[in-house]
């Protein structure tokens, strides 16, 4: 999928129509802000969506997103215009407020339990992290992933939300889309064994041919030469504009 350009420094706040349309701060390969991008089209809730230059963040951007984070979903429909960030703030606002194709459980113990699932994700995110700045952490991300494996073998559904995809699987995608620079990072140490993970291994395949997932996915090769440039300190962020 293309994307817009990325707004740097220097660069003037975009002019957008005054028509009460949420505005969605981004930037086209972070993992965070698909989680957005994903809510908000499996939602189908119009939005203008604003591509953001993290390396050279324009002067503006403290305006809508005061920690100059992406994403920041800018509420100009609602009085003084607020702004929310953080991923799964935005993402569970947009699932309350737009109620047609809920993600989260409404039962509150599974929507907790959901939620539980989530704050242990951060054992993966974090070591996906350290494996790419540190060419270290690949066991820990193995380990991280047992819960999940765990998890989805004693749901007993294809999906963490059941029959398709929920909050859940949205929230968490982005990552496995990006498992190739992992492999471009570590070469020959990585191999995805999918006898100790059969069920994310079946989970896989079935998240990318989603239609809501297909709408904001970026291939192995486009996620892997991303992550060369930035590496290579000049990334290129307009790499699909």
């Amino acid at each position: 999928m293309s994307a817009g350009k990325h707004l740097a420094k220097g660069s003037p706040k975009p002019v957008l129509p005054d028509d009460g349309v949420l505005r969605l701060y981004s930037m086209r390969f972070c993992p965070y802000a698909q989680r957005a991008h994903l809510v908000l089209n499996a939602k189908n809730v119009p939005h203008h969506s604003v591509y953001i230059n993290l390396t050279e963040k324009p002067e503006w951007l403290v305006q809508v997103s005061p920690l100059l984070k992406v994403p920041a979903l800018q509420l100009v429909a609602e009085k003084g215009e607020p702004s929310l960030i953080e991923s799964l703030i935005i993402a569970e606002y947009l699932d309350d407020k737009y109620p047609e194709n809920p993600l989260l459980p409404k039962d509150p113990l599974r929507r907790a339990q959901d939620k539980i699932l989530l704050e242990r994700f951060s054992g993966i995110t974090s070591a996906f992290m350290k494996i790419l700045l540190q060419g270290t952490g690949l066991d820990d991300f193995w380990t991280a992933l047992e819960i999940f494996e765990e998890e989805l073998t004693k749901r007993g559904t294809p999906y963490f939300g059941g029959n398709k995809p929920g909050f859940v699987d949205y929230m968490i995608w982005p990552w496995f889309e990006r498992l190739s620079v992992i492999e471009l990072k570590l070469q020959k140490e990585y191999s995805f064994n999918e006898s100790r993970f059969p069920k994310i291994s079946k989970w896989i395949p079935l998240l990318k041919a989603d239609s809501v997932v297909q709408s904001f996915y970026a291939t192995p090769e486009q996620h892997n030469e991303f992550w060369r440039t930035r590496a290579a300190g000049k990334a290129n962020y307009d790499l699909l504009a």
